[in-house]
């Protein structure tokens, strides 16, 4: 029998079952591969266990979140900042010649944040320098500190420089970040080596991708890492923390890059920052105003692009995992609804070769039963009973990976862990979506039972969610949206029935603007996670906008399936680097090996699908020349067939070699 600790939805465990980067960190980091990716002297250390756990007391951002104490009913003060440390809001920004001044404009402080451009470094000083005909400072205002990246010799400040209210959580505002804009502190940059600047220049323009980062969100008053269930169990010790404190690691976008700042102990500028997405609308039913909430907080422990994160890894992490909670507010109640997604637990990798649909290959196939046990147990220890619905197909490739994945789970199937196979594309086809009431007749008995956290007019604790039903498919995108739509609905209906406003026989689908805006609100939040994960919108997104597949709607999934195809073969490599430096999983340092960021040798340094892209189209173009003079002289048919071979064999060695020809990422490399 399994072990399983209390759940957080039920009161958060004592202690988090894992340290949530530092023991990622470890093995990987203390693996003879990976070792040259740090100075020699950490590690060697990595070798001594005493050593070790000093180097990770050190890291407080690492740490769970602290115990929670005895749950508050007390809806009161889930509407008032659950800091005592009042967040700055609006900061205004002095760029000096030789350093950055962070004054906030927002409260009367007694002390200014001052960054060195030289090397980063950060301090409070009591008054700002004085601004005089030499030296005039530009200025402009700034709603917020990501945090810092340190990279080969200098330092890079990220910021906020222009955001969006886009809605509220539990009565707090909702910004999402409009720009980004990256504060250089790199002046030492100009008596490097001509090497080390080569190199910073090329981590640089990983660095910039930054700025192009989608669906991050942050709130100065609440800690938008935390499921309303979790926020209205905190205890009033752990209220007095500050956000950053308080905050799922898991789900804490900007979780490296804020190290400096909380080595230099700058809480009131530590902004705790998810990526995922936000929706919201309102409608009235009868003589009732419906507010309907849907935030998805992407986790970071396995984060990636579509073809260079799949999986798991060995310590469980799964690619593109997503936690989405669904809010109702209404007649005075609030209702809240979890379900997770994420790829199947396995070590399976799928990588790029031109081709349109890559191969499957499982790594380790004997640690498979170890992994989905370590994914499993995690997430009960995290959200109580697990429901894992599996949408992969059950013939082909795919089916190969839905059988292991079935194999891996009997050993671990319990109470509080249960497995449905739903062969979503045989079943529903590509426009049958309806037959989906299927699969909800399978799990009907199980959402029933694990129910929904509920608060009542006066901020009771009426009924809390006890279970989480996990869904995936290959990507845990299209399919894996329509069937989270629907569960989400028959949840909503569960919901809206028990507080009065709707009868016994009342469905959404009765109330048209209800039931479109409730459609719009699935189909954004799906392609919001489909294009920070895959770089286009979901496909079957008709389907869950509209309620049936359209015309129009297949088309724009052939046109979103080949621009994924593109991202995927020749964008996603680099992206997946950016990726990789942002969070922490590619550390740089002066004593690496820095061969990653160089050109490979071999076939690698040479190969490139634009060049021989073209001299197949230009073989091709030839051949169709020298066939039309073979009219008046034969010689031209030879001629013909030379270039026509030409493209054919070119053609063909890019295929035999595609993924050579791909863009693949060169920092951090899988652990598989």
């Amino acid at each position: 029998m399994l072990s399983i600790a209390r759940p957080c939805f039920a009161g958060h465990s004592p202690r988090d079952p894992r340290t949530p980067r530092s023991l990622v960190l470890v093995p990987l980091l203390s693996s003879p591969i990976y070792t040259h990716l740090l100075p020699p002297r950490f590690a060697a250390s990595l070798h001594r266990p005493r050593l070790l756990r000093l180097s990770l007391r050190r890291r407080p951002l690492h740490r769970p979140p602290p115990p929670l104490a005895k749950e508050n009913p007390n809806m009161d003060g889930m509407e008032k900042s659950h800091s005592e440390i009042k967040l700055y809001s609006r900061l205004r920004l002095w760029e000096f010649p030789d350093k950055y001044i962070f004054e906030p404009v927002d409260t009367v402080a007694d002390s200014y944040l001052s960054v060195s451009r030289a090397d980063g470094s950060m301090n409070l000083i009591g008054e700002l320098p004085q601004c005089g005909p030499v030296q005039s400072p530009n200025v402009c205002s700034v709603f917020g500190i990501i945090g810092m990246l340190k990279l080969l010799v200098g330092s890079y400040l990220l910021v906020i420089t222009q955001h969006e209210r886009v809605g509220s959580y539990l009565g707090h505002p909702i910004f999402r970040v409009s720009t980004l804009r990256i504060l250089p502190c790199n002046h030492s940059l100009s008596n490097s080596p001509v090497e080390q600047k080569k190199m910073e220049a090329e981590f640089s323009v990983l660095l910039n991708a930054a700025e192009r980062t989608s669906g991050l969100f942050f709130s100065y008053d609440v800690n938008l890492t935390l499921c309303m269930q979790r926020l209205h169990d905190m205890g009033s010790e752990t209220k007095l923390l500050p956000l950053w404190r308080q905050a799922e690691p898991r789900f804490l976008w900007n979780n490296y890059m804020l190290e400096p700042l909380i080595d230099s102990n700058l809480n009131q500028y530590l902004l705790p920052v998810i990526q995922g997405s936000y929706q919201h609308f309102q409608a009235a039913i009868g003589t009732n105003i419906v507010d309907v909430t849907l935030i998805a907080r992407r986790c970071t422990r396995r984060t990636g692009t579509r073809m260079w994160r799949r999986g798991a890894d060995r310590d469980g992490y799964v690619a593109n995992f997503v936690e989405t909670e669904q809010i109702l507010q209404a007649s005075g109640f609030t209702a809240s609804f979890i379900q997770v997604r994420g790829s199947i637990p396995l070590l399976w990798e799928q990588i790029v070769d031109l081709s349109y649909k890559p191969s499957f290959d499982l790594v380790k196939p004997e640690e498979a039963p170890r992994v989905a046990e370590r994914h499993f147990v995690d997430l009960v220890n995290k959200y109580g009973s697990v429901l894992a619905v599996d949408l992969v197909n059950k013939h082909g490739s795919e089916g190969r990976l839905s059988e292991r994945f079935a194999n891996a789970m009997q050993p671990i199937l319990s109470e509080d862990i249960r497995y449905v196979q739903f062969d979503f594309h045989r079943i529903c086809g590509h426009i049958h979506f309806e037959r989906l009431s299927l699969l909800y007749d399978q799990i009907e008995d199980y959402l029933k039972k694990h129910g929904y956290f509920i608060l009542n007019e006066k901020g009771e604790k009426v009924e809390e969610q006890t279970g989480v039903v996990r869904t995936n498919c290959i990507d845990c995108l299209d399919r894996t949206n329509v069937t989270q739509s629907m569960i989400g609905r028959k949840m909503l209906e569960s919901q809206l029935k028990r507080i009065g406003i709707f009868g016994a026989d009342d469905a959404i689908n009765a109330y048209p603007f209800f039931d479109a805006s409730f459609k719009i609100l699935w189909a954004n939040h799906g392609d919001d996670i489909s294009i920070q994960y895959s770089g286009t919108p979901a496909l079957k997104g008709d389907f869950v906008r509209h309620g049936k597949r359209t015309v129009q709607g297949i088309i724009k999934d052939g046109w979103n399936a080949l621009a994924r195809y593109y991202l995927n073969n020749f964008v996603d490599g680099t992206k997946q680097d950016a990726i990789d430096l942002l969070q922490g999983h590619y550390i740089v340092s002066l004593s690496r090996d820095m061969a990653p960021a160089t050109k490979a040798a071999g076939l690698e340094s040479y190969a490139s699908f634009r060049l021989a892209f073209a001299l197949v189209l230009a073989g091709l173009m030839f051949a169709m020349m020298s066939l039309r003079q073979a009219r008046n002289d034969v010689r031209h048919l030879v001629f013909s067939l030379f270039w026509a071979g030409l493209s054919f064999g070119v053609a063909a060695f890019v295929r035999a070699n595609g993924r050579v020809f791909t863009n693949r990422p060169r920092l951090f490399r899988s652990r598989h």
